[in-house]
């Protein structure tokens, strides 16, 4: 795994985004790199490799990672709320449930992408413009910041 890649995917994020939503916080490891505003870390867009179905895969989306299954649950049903109006941008391709790989609280609006080539240069632009695409249609539905 590429730390680097993941260094590049947010430093390629800012440019996708519009100015109102150019500040936030991030951290970056060499499986993920994650993305939030205010001071909820544990609602935050993700890109990061995963494993599914027994297959590498790179997952980009959002997360709601609290311990509560509630409180994540009503995260998800503002987004739900909306639906409609997000899928006309993002596609069918978004899931929305439960976490990949992990049963228990956490829950997901996200997709995958089979066979990702990590060290394609393109592909942290490809993936950062996919987030940016998330940021854009569910930051105003999430209301403020926790």
């Amino acid at each position: 795994m590429s730390r680097s890649f993941f260094e590049q995917v947010v430093e390629a994020l800012v440019g996708f985004l519009p100015p109102d939503q150019g500040q936030f916080s991030s951290r970056v490891s060499a499986r993920n790199a994650k993305v939030w505003f205010g001071t909820e870390a544990r609602e935050h867009y993700e890109v990061q490799m995963m494993r599914r179905d027994g297959q590498a895969v790179l997952e980009i989306g959002f997360h709601a990672e609290h311990a509560d299954a509630a409180r994540s649950e009503a995260v998800l049903s503002r987004l739900l709320a909306a639906e409609r109006r997000w899928r006309r941008s993002l596609g069918k391709e978004v899931e929305v449930g439960p976490f990949l790989g992990r049963a228990g609280s956490w829950r997901r609006a996200s997709e995958t992408w089979d066979g990702a080539d990590l060290s394609d240069p393109g592909a942290a632009v490809e993936a950062a413009d996919r987030l940016a695409e998330y940021i854009v249609a569910f930051e105003p539905l999430r209301g403020s910041p926790s």
